[in-house]
């Protein structure tokens, strides 16, 4: 399996492409604001997209959803707490950052947390770690983790947008995804690669040396 990463949008978001080179199947993870160089690659690749991962639906996550869904016609997964973010540009705050609405058809899967999901032979586990927003997930695979906004490389999500709690934030991280092994890969929603156990020894918000109030 090979991961492949994007950015988009005006914040820069990544987005992820997960893919078997043999069976040229795969996922997407968070596709973001015009999305023509995954959808490019998808097609040089010749890949069927089997699913499309929200780790949450603000909008710079949820910009080419329809776009790749018109493309591959893979159900889009999302978080409960969320699902109507994607048809509400007032909750995926498009209207307040963009000025412009952004409005995607509802997801074709709601996830709770604590479910799997069985993609391309693949075993990923949803993580409910709410927080920066109230339907955050972080999906475990193997040994990587896509955490969306929830961490950062040495910082944590935004805790100042409707639905964003800074205490629930921290308990999602520490009672969740710092319990997994250290060698656990992080592709987060913005910025470099880390490893959980990188950030258990230099992030400042999970060594106590900040805190973002």
């Amino acid at each position: 399996m090979k991961i492949e990463t994007f950015v988009f949008g005006p914040v820069m978001t990544n987005c992820y492409l997960v893919h078997d080179e043999e069976s040229r199947r795969g996922w997407v993870v968070d596709p973001g604001m015009n999305p023509d160089a995954l959808l490019a690659r998808i097609r040089e690749l010749d890949i069927k997209v089997e699913a499309i991962l929200l780790t949450h639906a603000h909008f710079d996550h949820i910009g080419g959803v329809e776009a790749v869904r018109e493309r591959s016609g893979a159900p889009v997964y999302v978080h409960r707490e969320e699902a109507d973010w994607l048809t509400n540009p007032e909750k995926n705050g498009s209207l307040f950052f963009m000025g412009v609405p952004m409005k995607c058809q509802p997801a074709e899967r709601v996830l709770t947390g604590g479910e799997s999901i069985e993609l391309v032979g693949q075993t990923l586990k949803v993580l409910h770690t709410p927080g920066h927003s109230p339907g955050s997930v972080t999906y475990v695979w193997d040994d990587v983790i896509f955490s969306g906004d929830v961490l950062f490389q040495q910082s944590i999500g935004r805790t100042d947008l409707p639905g964003g709690d800074y205490e629930t934030l921290m308990k999602s991280i520490h009672q969740q995804l710092m319990n997994l092994p250290e060698a656990t890969r992080v592709l987060s929603g913005h910025g470099p690669e880390t490893t959980i156990g990188q950030e258990q020894m230099t992030n400042p918000f999970v060594t106590g040396g900040l805190t973002n109030r």
